[in-house]
Order: structure tokens, then C-alpha cells, then sequence
């Protein structure tokens, strides 16, 4: 199956049912899919073939959707960056993505930085709008299942972001697979403030598409008046970050209780620790909160059933359907249930590897000893006797303090129990720093140490607190904790 058949599926269907909305802006899934092949006319007529890539650095919006099953018709790969990437980055991704045709929406900021031609999305976006649909000239036929669809860039442990290869097989496979688990579902409205850079967010516009559901785009300018957005939209799905979690509740508590239509919370990135889950659960009383586990690597590795919300505390749900999740230990072999190891998945959403860095893709991407191609994930974490997945944090936030085995996610959690911490991120201990916690709150450190040490065993207290106003995160979401090393070694000097 090819990306935009999840489209085309959803026309045969649902034509005339509400498919996007941006402000005052709203199309139908026929006009998305008039959209779609009139912009991948527009991009055969600008030079755009098979297998080229088409940069959009923009923020969400409508016309994204179109590009992206645009690009799926024509067998373009769509390569969708955040606006706000530093040019240091910028001009490697770039550099490394090597497209056809980069659509900006701040032009002067690209210039120079890529060798390809140039155009304003916005204009481009008119101009395409207005093309003829002539779906017979389109290379249609021609693209493959195993084309790539998307290039999603991701930061990590490289020195810059590294590109996850999305074929259309495993696209369409993971998209079908999350909603088998989710049911998105027609009259569902989905209010989304992802980036669609993000492959969660643009992961959105699939999901809504399979369910029949209308997929709202926030914009960033939303975000102080968010909750009343979120309400005025009608919004059943709210997909979110814990970054974003954090700011619903704390609009919440500011501005005291409103009334929405919300019936399911999913989130992304780091995993929602049970504080942020109660603290939402307060905010739309009713909604289940699902708690998910995944890397970009195949999206997403498992689910919590939505039915089971509140049930096995911790855990971050069963592996998808149609894929597996094993826990080995350090010398490859099978661990036991309740055992922890590094969490390893195979199955039809594994992507095919990093773009252009084989090395990275060798030690990421294996085949293992039946032969199977799996993603060695990197992160920690066990299986109880029924399947379900619990995270124990990543292999480098697994460590031993004073002869006592530590997880930086078990000290995160503790931290964010503690009332007016919103949000928290632990450094490891190294040559230059003690264990430190990071915190965004209104809080005072000593007492933040001292609520840690009532809470946690002597050895997994942290030496030091620092608070900050806001904790800096990733183009992804998650927490830049090159930022807070930085700022560490900034204030012990």
C-alpha cells in the first residue's frame, strides 16, 4: 500500500466529511485529494521526478497534508523540517538530504544554504493550488511500496540529526497498526499542536485519514490559550508531548476548570510520568489517558489498549499488532519476564536504516539470529508475564551510584511528584558533575533534595538541583540535555 491510497481509501468513503481545519480554513477529504495531485502535477512541472527529495521547512499547516500525499503520487520523498532548526544543523540536513526542491517560508534564511532551487511555500503552495489535476500524468503507477515516502529527521547521539528512512510499506503498515490500537473514529476532531516535522504529528494526518476524522492544526501563536482552543474545536483526540502536558496543566491552574469534549490523551516522546497522567486526568475528567512507547526508528513499539488505561501502573502498554518486542540481555541472548535488558522490535514497521550513514544503520539496524531484520532500540526496559512493555530508561540513563543501580527516568518521576515541579531531567553522574536534577517549577532546590530524599533511596538522590524557568527541548520534543550540561558547568564555575 502506498501513503496516499490511505487518502484515496478515505474519499471512496468519506468525500464530503471534514478532513483538515486551520482557523477558518477547512477542506473535505475530496478537496485534500484535488490538492494532493494538483500539487504533485506542480512539482513534475518544477523538475521534482522519483525518488527526489522535496524539503518543506515550515510550520503545521493545511497545505502540508496536500504536500505530503502530493509527494506519495508523484514518488517524491517529502522531507519535512522545523522552522525553528538552527542554520548550523540546517545547512547539514541539507547538505545531507541533497533535495530537488526546498519550499521555505522564510527564504532569505535558506539562501546559501542549499544548491537546489528555492521557492516560497506559501507562493508555491498558491501556485499549486491552482494547477490542473491530471492524475494520468503522474508517476502513480510507477512508485513502489518500498520507495521511500519520508525522510524524518531526528536528533540523537550523533553530532547532528541523523534521517530515519520511511518506506510507504512501513508508513502505511504502522499508521494501520497505531489505529487498530487507538480507533480513531468518524466524528472524532483531533487537535493537534505536533510539528509536523515530528513524525507523531505528521503521523496525524494518516491516522485521521484511516478513522475518517477531522485532523485540527494548531499553530504555535495558540499555545496561551490553548485549553480554549482545545474546548472551541470540539476536540474528541488530543495527541500530545509531556512538554505540552505540562503546559495544559498549567493553564488549568490558572485559569480553572473548563468543559471539553476530550475523550482520549496519546502522547509521544519521553513517556508520560504518572503525575503529568493525573495531573490531566483532573484537566478533562473521563478521557482516558493512553500511554505509548516508540522511537522513529518504526514509530511507535507499543501501546496501552485504551480500555486499560488505569491498569498496570508503569508499564507503556503491548507491542503492536503484527510485531514483536524481546528484551536481551548484553550477550544477545533472550532475557526472562520481569528481567531487564535492552528492548529489541522487529516487525513490518522497522524502518530500513539512517539515510546515507551505513555504519550508524549497522549498529542500529540488525539481523538477528533467525534472521530477522530488528532495531536494537538502545533503551532498557522489561516484560511481564502477560507482554506488557515497562521502560526502564535509556542505556546511558542506567547507571551505578554508590554500588546501587539508578534510572534517570525513576528519579525523573520522583521529582515531578513533588508539588510545583512541572517538569524535571536528570543528568548522570560524569568526570565534570555529580548526579544533578533539572527542574522547571516554582520551587526551591534545597527543597526539592529534601523532598528527594523522603522519597527515594540515599544512593538515587541527586547531589545537586538546579531550577530553571523553562526546561530547553529538541526539535523532537524531548529534553536538549547538551543545553543543560552547558548551563551546569555555567553555574559551578
Amino acid at each position: 500500500m502506498l501513503v496516499h491510497d490511505l487518502l484515496d481509501d478515505a474519499i471512496a468513503t468519506a468525500g464530503a466529511e471534514p478532513a483538515v481545519r486551520v482557523g477558518t480554513l477547512r477542506w473535505t477529504y475530496r478537496r485534500l485529494g484535488e490538492l494532493s495531485t494538483a500539487f504533485a502535477r506542480w512539482l513534475g512541472d518544477n523538475g521534482v521526478r522519483r525518488g527526489d527529495r522535496v524539503v518543506v521547512v515550515s510550520p503545521p499547516a493545511a497545505g502540508l497534508a496536500a504536500m505530503l500525499f502530493g509527494c506519495s503520487r508523484l514518488g517524491a520523498v517529502l522531507v519535512p523540517l522545523d522552522p525553528a532548526m538552527r542554520p548550523f544543523h540546517l545547512s547539514a540536513v541539507l547538505g545531507d538530504a541533497d533535495p530537488a526542491l526546498v519550499l521555505a517560508d522564510d527564504i532569505d534564511r535558506i539562501r546559501g544554504l542549499a544548491r537546489c532551487p528555492i521557492r516560497d511555500r506559501v507562493e508555491a503552495w498558491a501556485e499549486a493550488s491552482t494547477t490542473p489535476v491530471d492524475r494520468d500524468a503522474l508517476a502513480t503507477g510507477r512508485v513502489s511500496p518500498d520507495d521511500l515516502a519520508l525522510l524524518i529527521y531526528t536528533s540523537g547521539s550523533t553530532a547532528t540529526p541523523k534521517a530515519v528512512m520511511c518506506p510507504h510499506s512501513q508508513v502505511t503498515f504502522v499508521a494501520s497498526a497505531i489505529n487498530a490500537e487507538l480507533r480513531y473514529r468518524r466524528g472524532d476532531v483531533v487537535f493537534s499542536r505536533l510539528p509536523m516535522s515530528w513524525d507523531y504529528g505528521l503521523h496525524q494526518v494518516l491516522l485521521c485519514c484511516l478513522g475518517r476524522a477531522e485532523l485540527v492544526v494548531a499553530q504555535p501563536h495558540d499555545d496561551l490559550r490553548l485549553l480554549d482552543r482545545v474546548r472551541d474545536s470540539g476536540a474528541t483526540v488530543l495527541p500530545l508531548v509531556p512538554s505540552l502536558a505540562t503546559m495544559i496543566t498549567t493553564l488549568w491552574e490558572r485559569g480553572g476548570e473548563q468543559q471539553t469534549a476530550v475523550r482520549m490523551i496519546t502522547s509521544t516522546g519521553a513517556v508520560l510520568s504518572q503525575p503529568t497522567i493525573d495531573a490531566l486526568r483532573k484537566v478533562f475528567p473521563g478521557a482516558r489517558v493512553v500511554r505509548q512507547f516508540g522511537q522513529t526508528e518504526c514509530k511507535r513499539i507499543s501501546i496501552m489498549p485504551p480500555e486499560e488505561d488505569r491498569e498496570r501502573p508503569g508499564s507503556v502498554g503491548r507491542p503492536l499488532p503484527g510485531t514483536a518486542v524481546r528484551v536481551l540481555g548484553p550477550d544477545g541472548t533472550e532475557l526472562p519476564c520481569g528481567a531487564t535488558g535492552e528492548i529489541v522490535v522487529n516487525g513490518p514497521h522497522v524502518m530500513p536504516g539512517y539515510w546515507r550513514a551505513p555504519e550508524l544503520t549497522a549498529r542500529t539496524f540488525r539481523v538477528d539470529r533467525d534472521g530477522r531484520h530488528v532495531l536494537h532500540t538502545g533503551d532498557q526496559g522489561h516484560l511481564d508475564e502477560d507482554g506488557y512493555l515497562y521502560f526502564d530508561g535509556r542505556h546511558d540513563g542506567v547507571f551505578k551510584r554508590k554500588g546501587v543501580r539508578v534510572s534517570t527516568t525513576e528519579v525523573e518521576a520522583a521529582a515531578t511528584d513533588i508539588r510545583g515541579v512541572r517538569a524535571a531531567v536528570v543528568l548522570a553522574p560524569s568526570d565534570h558533575h555529580d548526579l544533578t536534577v533539572c527542574v522547571e517549577g516554582d520551587v526551591d532546590s534545597h527543597a526539592v533534595l529534601r523532598e528527594l530524599a523522603a522519597r527515594l533511596e540515599p544512593a538515587k538522590v541527586p547531589a545537586t538541583c538546579l531550577v530553571v524557568p523553562r526546561l530547553p527541548l529538541t526539535g523532537q520534543g524531548k529534553p536538549a540535555t547538551d543545553e543543560l550540561h552547558a548551563l551546569l558547568e555555567g553555574t559551578s564555575r
